[in-house]
């Protein structure tokens, strides 16, 4: 016989593993593990941007998303090596991302703990990026990275840095995809879109290893999965209308043939009291003494 003690402890053990286990919810029905996803580091990081970033040899000038000298930041030399020190086409005294960001990078302090390689010159402002739940939730419902379930700490860690990269870093406003310079009626403009930044490969595959055992929208672009995301949810939002919509009938048909009911009822009723005054009118009442003495 197994103890209520060992089957207490059997029941917890199972409620957390089932806790621990990836889960798709009703708008990610595309959750995939990443090896299924994207085929190496590579790919994880220029398909899973939609274009933003292009990976290179790490012989080759590239950036990286983390670094931990706080007085100096390695994306600085990348960028003169990129751009061989022109100020005009290098600025990175500007941010020239516009959505979250500042206009001109500037000192955070040691209160900027999440992306905290950037404290000494940041173009974010450590009030939106103080903690993972905050950056994750930036821009709203269906940009979380964790729709598919609970990430592993090693893999959320890169979501993160990316996060801090496009926040944080000058250097990546000059790979704005759209231009001041250019017509802002051209289809798509936007000031907050980067393209083709380099990335350095060893970072890029280290951050695919952390990533292996943990799921993702089978989609596999993150902005590609948020209108599918908002799609889905849509659909179903329309769906649960739907469902009220003829629960109501059903509801309000239940209610109007219970009022049909009463009031045949109530004129049945009327129609048989007026039957028993009619008779007794006549002398013939339809109950009398006589009678239930017959009866009896």
């Amino acid at each position: 016989m197994v103890s209520d003690n060992k089957l207490a402890v059997l029941a917890i053990l199972l409620i957390q593993a089932t806790t621990l286990l990836p889960f798709a919810s009703a708008y990610e029905d595309t959750c995939q593990p990443f090896p299924e996803i994207y085929s190496d580091g590579t790919e994880l990081c220029e398909v899973m941007w939609g274009g933003a970033f292009e990976v290179v040899d790490d012989e080759n000038a590239g950036y990286t998303m983390w670094f931990f000298d706080h007085e100096n930041n390695p994306n600085d030399a990348v960028t003169r090596t990129l751009f061989g020190g022109n100020t005009t086409t290098a600025d990175v005294d500007t941010c020239h991302l516009d959505y979250l960001h500042k206009d001109i990078p500037s000192p955070e302090g040691d209160g900027m703990t999440e992306c905290h390689p950037w404290k000494n010159k940041a173009c974010c402002d450590k009030t939106n990026v103080p903690d993972v739940q905050t950056i994750k939730e930036a821009y709203g419902e269906g940009y979380e990275w964790d729709r598919c379930g609970p990430m592993s700490q090693a893999c959320e860690r890169f979501f993160v840095m990316e996060a801090c990269l496009y926040e944080c870093e000058p250097s990546a406003g000059l790979f704005r995809k759209y231009k001041d310079n250019q017509d802002e009626d051209v289809e798509g403009f936007n000031k907050w879109q980067i393209e083709k930044m380099p990335i350095k490969k060893s970072f890029c595959n280290a951050w695919y290893d952390a990533c292996r055992t943990d799921y993702f929208c089978g989609k596999g672009d993150y902005f590609e999965c948020q209108e599918y995301y908002a799609k889905n949810k849509k659909e179903e939002e329309l769906s649960l209308q739907e469902q009220e919509l003829i629960q109501a009938d059903k509801n309000q048909m239940k209610f109007v043939i219970g009022i049909s009911v009463a009031s045949v009822v109530a004129v049945l009723g009327i129609v048989l009291v007026g039957v028993f005054v009619y008779k007794e009118k006549q002398g013939t009442p339809m109950f009398s003494p006589d009678k239930a003495h017959e009866i009896s």
